[in-house]
């Protein structure tokens, strides 16, 4: 038979309590003692403290953490990536400590290995000088949470890192140019400095023959976002909701401009739509004649034969701020002159007005976000008879109008510029085509 020993407590020799029960409590152990487990000894139910054993040489490379760990991590020569357990349990804790000062630089992260960190799918981050982070696996929901650092937030916010496109720099901002169709690659990216402004802009429409209204300029759609993407010049129409951008591929569409109405055809093409990510930009406004004008990001002008003519609805589909302006219209019969295509910023012009004279492609708009300022989507010039002259382009890409012999202009290519409305119904003199669009996309990188 097993002996049994009962007692409330015991004490040593100096009469401190070594082992003390009081009301179903046990206590180990007098203030200021030590109570150590044997080696190789275990203890469970007494929960976890919230301390970590810290491993105290500095980790210079990328590893993967183990629960109940603590590191230092030194970036003096480059940003690390320490990669949080795979499949983690509740109560799950890591410890990680910028060893040299260096984390502002270079950025540890704290790669989430398919768990939430503070609730969303984010890595974590030290990006502030001399920071500690203690994070603590939760649950599926929050996954992994800040329980202990001495500065700032540890949300990460990593700067986008991506490829595609023609790439250029402008100070802390990279400027990703897209002249045709291509792939925006982001490797990096996430938190709230994770956004990117952009300009996208479509092609421009077909100028129209026959005394032609011209091609309405591409829809012109812009964003600027200063504290993400720097103070430079936007264009009037730029919204100030930049779009997040995360990691994956993104796919970019650069639209054609619209092929000119030929001397002996009826129609202009509309112009091709461009679009990155959920932005997408319409395609500007072509021909059907007799003034029947195609609707677009900005209108076609109203064809000059057999007028008066109304010019095409800018803005369609419509958007804020709106993408595009209205084409001008013709005046009477017998004016022989088409009206200007819409421009981004502004519509255009009245065919006819004088007598012959083509209405002027409306104006474009500015914008300084790769860098420079560039004026871009501009309207097509209408087209007139003999004895009419010529009318010039409008800056921004749009084509000029022909008259008598002179030849339609094509938009500018990369500028979504509508195409000029050609002259009459003798070849070569039909329309011009429309400009090609382009899409700019900017963002902070350091």
């Amino acid at each position: 038979m097993a002996s049994t020993i009962k007692v409330d407590n015991i004490q040593n020799q100096c009469g401190a309590n070594i082992i003390k029960e009081d009301s179903n409590t046990i206590t180990l152990g007098a203030s200021g003692d030590t109570v150590t487990l044997a080696s190789g000894a275990s203890q469970t139910g007494f929960g976890r403290t919230g301390t970590v054993n810290w491993d105290t040489t500095a980790k210079t490379a990328a590893f993967t953490a183990v629960s109940g760990n603590g590191y230092f991590v030194n970036t003096t020569s480059g940003a690390i990536t320490v990669t949080l357990p795979a499949s983690p349990s509740a109560g799950d804790i890591v410890s990680v400590a910028d060893y040299a000062g260096t984390a502002g630089t270079n950025i540890i992260t704290l790669g989430r290995n398919g768990s939430n960190f503070e609730g969303v799918a984010n890595d974590g981050a030290i990006n502030e000088n001399r920071n500690t982070l203690t994070v603590v696996y939760v649950d599926a929901t929050q996954g992994w949470v800040p329980v202990n650092e001495n500065v700032g937030s540890s949300e990460k916010n990593v700067f986008i890192s991506a490829t595609g496109g023609t790439v250029t720099t402008c100070g802390d901002f990279k400027i990703h140019t897209f002249t045709g169709p291509g792939t925006f690659c982001v490797s990096a990216g996430g938190g709230p400095v994770a956004k990117a402004d952009y300009m996208v802009i479509a092609g421009g429409g077909g100028g129209g023959p026959d005394h032609g209204g011209s091609g309405g300029a591409g829809g012109y759609r812009e964003s600027h976002c200063a504290t993400t993407s720097g103070s430079y010049t936007a264009s009037p129409l730029a919204s100030s909701t930049s779009l997040s951008i995360s990691p994956g591929a993104i796919p970019v569409t650069v639209g054609s401009g619209g092929t000119g109405g030929a001397a002996t055809s009826d129609c202009a093409a509309r112009g091709n739509s461009s679009i990155f990510s959920s932005i997408t930009s319409t395609g500007g406004g072509g021909i059907k004649s007799p003034n029947i004008n195609m609707t677009g990001g900005s209108g076609a002008g109203a064809v000059g034969q057999g007028g008066p003519g109304v010019g095409g609805v800018g803005n369609t589909p419509p958007v804020s701020p709106p993408q595009g302006n209205n084409g001008g219209n013709s005046q009477a019969t017998g004016s022989h002159a088409g009206g200007g295509g819409g421009g981004a910023g502004g519509v255009g012009g009245v065919g006819g007005s004088p007598q012959r004279t083509g209405g002027a492609g409306g104006a474009g708009t500015t914008t300084n976000i790769n860098g420079s300022p560039v004026v871009r989507a501009s309207g097509g010039s209408g087209g007139a008879s003999s004895p009419g002259t010529s009318t010039p382009a409008t800056p921004g890409g749009g084509g000029r109008g022909g008259a008598g012999s002179t030849q339609a202009g094509n938009g500018t290519a990369n500028t979504g510029g509508g195409g000029g409305g050609g002259t009459g119904n003798a070849a070569p003199y039909g329309g011009g085509n429309g400009g090609s669009g382009v899409v700019i996309i900017r963002y902070k990188f350091q």
